[in-house]
């Protein structure tokens, strides 16, 4: 697989305040993969630092070969960017704000800005200043993708948008996805991202801990139990994680071989048994609240 984005050590430092640290990662083309973690995990700086808005403190990447940096100018002109939050002038119409922002592309984009606000139900000649939060999200939808980008960057990008509103807009990023576009999709909203990507990389404290493929993590890695006993219970095996007591159910996360929990499970008097697929966000929970750096 060619590589869209390709990151080697890159560190964004703030001093004494976190930003990025020694970041590694490869995103592939045509994929769409999620960046996910806590606010302040370090999402958007990396995101700023690969649109060259932030300026790296070391390390380096590229984005379609080129370097963040160097070659910033080559490489924004096929980006598509929806930051968290959108400011606009405020007395500009969207259809004049969208057709300003065409202009910077080499190719007529009219025909896609009108399919756009059509589907997200958009008045185009309301001004900015008169429009709604989701409204002026709904503008911010449109600029990043009415060049037809070949790299899309999200960052919280369902903020303000109800919830009929988020599925279409990630039926427009799957169709974008559809006809090639590669998706760098960051959120804290786990649903979100267990929904739309292929992989997943987790942000902790500015580093990355941890990338691998949804299914992997959501199936092959772990699993949760939860079991209802009348008597009490002590379980002795390692790779359990999460351990909950509430009244007579007990529940964990579970990480290993299956045949010594049911050893394990089989000496217990249960009432109640279910073996289970976590969700993401129980594993994203798993890697928040252990002690040990990954």
């Amino acid at each position: 697989m060619n590589e869209m984005i390709h990151i080697e050590h890159l560190t964004k430092s703030y001093g004494k305040n976190r930003g990025i640290i020694d970041i590694n990662l490869d995103i592939y083309e045509g994929e769409i993969f999620g960046l996910i973690g806590p606010n302040g995990a370090g999402k958007s700086t990396l995101i700023k630092t690969l649109l060259s808005l932030l300026y790296k403190t070391s390390g380096s990447a590229t984005i379609f070969g080129k370097d963040i940096h160097t070659q910033s100018t080559s490489i924004l002109e096929d980006i598509g960017y929806l930051p968290s939050e959108v400011f606009y002038y405020q007395n500009m119409k969207a259809i004049d704000l969208l057709n300003y922002s065409a202009s910077f592309y080499h190719h007529d984009c009219r025909e896609k800005i009108m399919y756009l606000a059509k589907k997200l139900d958009l008045n185009l000649n309301q001004k900015i200043s008169k429009m709604s939060l989701g409204n002026k999200k709904k503008v911010g939808i449109i600029q990043g993708l009415l060049h037809s980008p070949k790299l899309i960057i999200l960052d919280e990008p369902t903020s303000g948008l109800d919830p009929f509103m988020q599925q279409t807009f990630f039926e427009l990023i799957k169709e974008e996805n559809k006809h090639g576009a590669t998706i760098l999709f960051s959120s804290h909203i786990l649903s979100e991202v267990q929904k739309i990507c292929d992989r997943v990389g987790i942000l902790k404290e500015g580093r990355l801990i941890e990338v691998s493929h949804i299914a992997t993590l959501t199936s092959s890695q772990y699993k949760k139990v939860k079991f209802v006993s009348q008597t009490p219970t002590h379980l002795d095996l390692e790779g359990i994680t999460n351990l909950q007591h509430q009244q007579q159910t007990t529940s964990f996360l579970y990480k290993g071989n299956i045949q010594p929990l049911i050893q394990q499970l089989s000496k217990i008097n249960l009432d109640n048994l279910d073996i289970s697929d976590p969700s993401l966000e129980e594993i994203f929970m798993h890697y928040y609240t252990k002690d040990e750096t990954l």
